[in-house]
């Protein structure tokens, strides 16, 4: 970093052009986030010239920002792997370098996790640097405002740099979002800053006099941008300042890095600068194919989600949208933009977002949640007590459920089974295909209490109906396919691969059953009972950690019914943390493949044959 902290003016608009090169060839290649960090390179250059990256602990929220930091630390030669299996994570990782102090895949935990680290190096009597890079979209997170407020009253040194581009993927939602907007644009509070300025070099330096213009200053600024959120909450406020002026940056933190309290440094950045495409369409140019949703001719989940939802808005007045920060991501934008007040976002306020569809639901409408099944997680305090405990109607849209492939280890829905299925008064359904996810989406609205439809990020396949013709059922478990030798019980996504090993083994000779689950939780104890006594080998595949999954509620429901005898394996996610890489490759290293069903059915039926009694 030395040969950085000597570069002159021109060579650090160089270096960061190069940058800014080095991101948009490798993104477009390989997909990631690109416009926040586009904005935030003459911000990351800035603070690799003031701290030690090695020693001082920078954290980001979210790692949206921190490509250029990948770049300027160990990574610039692996860069081209970003987010490809066995390459570099598309956010901070502790695990991958040490320049990485925290992990970053979900907003608002900077603010939190530097003071956490603050107060251990105090605790240590250490004398390294905290910074906390913050995006202004993290600061519509409750948690960034607890973390603000321990922080003014912990008092100790630590500095948030907040990158303020007036957006979290999308624009940021909120009243606070709008009081950034005045403090950055507001021009009293620019010819006020100016004129107190040349005022405070120009007049004699008595100490009464400088105590006297510094109280009058902060007094005329407080009214004027027009409160001082951060200095009431006892956090030194330096800004708005260019964030893409290196040297104006870097002047902030050095001066920031000599107050021995926390302080807030607010530097304005363009979100997706110096890459046209980017620049005028900053909310597109977010995240970046290759991903599924990029392919026109195949309908995703998402999409069925928003093209239902659209239809329901029409047909009842009480139906209200609640997402936090996700209105692209799960297909809303353009029905909000077509039903203005009925499509709320709440910003990256997930646990805001339950608790208010829980008031909506209270005052007799009828809302839905579409969050992430990763940031749905954020919310369970909220689910439990102030949805499931009260029985309220609320409809939980579970997007992205399960192996999300690019986005890896902080991103992956794998868990929501798991605290979904923990809950009394909770229905979670899953769907096999787009006509299924519809119909649930409809079904939902005739429950009288909550109901969670989760379901993956990925194409629709054809439509799956059962070989005898049966209906649809949003209730029941369905047997789809006959068999004899085995049942195959498979959740939502994983009912097309179930049916293709079904037909592989059929050409082995093995004839397996084939039953969707529909309904994930509470299990239909009956029908699978039922069936598994008929077929004394059950084989649960799922798209989940088993801990706390389908295949430990159905073996649960087995053993109570005292079918002992009934043979049974579980497929599903390992306890471990899955990493990035292709969505289909990922599924194949869990076992969730065609092909390994298969395997494990034939190892289930040659285990049963072993124990056959002579």
């Amino acid at each position: 970093m030395q040969r950085l902290r000597e570069l002159n003016r021109d060579e650090l608009t160089r270096l960061c052009a190069e940058l800014r090169d080095r991101m948009v060839s490798t993104v477009l290649e390989t997909g990631g986030h690109l416009s926040a960090s586009l904005g935030a390179v003459e911000l990351t250059v800035a603070l690799h010239r003031v701290f030690d990256s090695s020693r001082d602990r920078i954290v980001w929220d979210v790692g949206h920002q921190a490509y250029a930091h990948k770049l300027l630390t160990d990574r610039a030669e692996s860069f081209g792997t970003l987010r490809q299996y066995g390459g570099i994570a598309g956010f901070p990782d502790p695990g991958e370098s040490t320049h990485d102090a925290f992990v970053g895949g979900h907003a608002g935990n900077a603010v939190s996790a530097a003071l956490g680290l603050a107060l251990a190096r105090d605790r240590a009597g250490q004398s390294h640097d905290v910074v906390a890079v913050v995006g202004d979209g993290s600061l519509t997170a409750g948690m960034s405002y607890e973390a603000l407020n321990h922080a003014g009253q912990a008092g100790t040194r630590l500095i948030i740099l907040l990158n303020d581009n007036g957006m979290s993927i999308s624009p940021t939602a909120g009243a606070f979002a709008r009081r950034l907007h005045m403090l950055r644009t507001g021009p009293r509070y620019a010819r006020f800053k100016r004129g107190t300025d040349r005022a405070l070099f120009n007049l004699p330096l008595g100490r009464r006099l400088r105590w006297l213009l510094r109280t009058l200053k902060f007094g005329v600024k407080s009214m004027v941008t027009p409160v001082m959120l951060f200095e009431e909450l006892g956090i030194t406020y330096l800004g708005p300042l260019d964030g893409h002026d290196v040297l104006s940056v870097e002047g902030a933190l050095q001066r920031a890095r000599t107050l021995a309290r926390p302080v807030v440094v607010h530097a304005i950045t363009q979100k997706g600068r110096g890459y046209a495409p980017a620049e005028a369409d900053p909310v597109r140019y977010h995240g970046v194919a290759p991903c599924v949703e990029s392919d026109a001719n195949c309908e995703t989940y998402s999409a069925v989600f928003a093209n239902t939802m659209r239809q329901l808005l029409v047909e009842d007045d009480r139906v209200v949208v609640v997402t936090a920060a996700m209105l692209e991501g799960t297909g809303l934008a353009a029905v909000a933009a077509d039903f203005p007040g009925r499509v709320i976002d709440v910003g990256i306020s997930e646990q805001h977002a339950v608790t208010l569809a829980g008031g909506l639901a209270a005052g007799g409408m009828r809302p839905v949640v579409a969050i992430y099944s990763t940031f749905l997680q954020r919310a369970f305090d909220q689910i439990v007590h102030d949805v499931c405990l009260p029985g309220l109607p609320v409809v939980f849209a579970v997007d992205r459920a399960g192996i999300v492939g690019e986005d890896g280890k902080t991103h992956q829905g794998l868990f929501d089974l798991a605290y979904l299925g923990l809950t009394p008064n909770m229905t979670v359904l899953a769907p096999r295909d787009g006509e299924c996810l519809s119909m649930m989406l409809r079904y939902a609205f005739t429950c009288a209490g909550p109901v969670a439809v989760r379901y993956p990020r990925a194409r629709v396949p054809e439509a799956i109906h059962s070989k005898s013709g049966a209906p649809r059922s949003c209730s029941s478990a369905e047997l789809l396919r006959e068999g004899r030798d085995l049942l195959i019980v498979a959740v939502g996504s994983m009912v097309s691969p179930a049916l293709e090993a079904a037909d592989g083994l059929a050409e082995r000779g093995i004839e397996v059953g084939v039953m969707d689950a529909v309904v994930a939780h509470p299990v239909d104890a009956v029908s699978l009972c039922a069936e598994a006594t008929k077929y004394g080998a059950v084989v649960t595949v799922e798209e989940h950690v088993l801990s706390g999954g389908f295949g430990a509620a159905v073996a649960a429901a087995l053993q109570d019914a005292g079918l002992h005898h009934v043979r049974m394996a579980r497929l599903g996610v390992q306890d471990r943390f899955v990493p990035h890489g292709p969505r289909d490759r990922l599924l194949a290293e869990c076992g969730l493949d065609a092909r390994s069903v298969e395997g494990v059915c034939i190892g289930l039926l040659a285990d049963a044959a072993s124990h056959v009694p002579e």
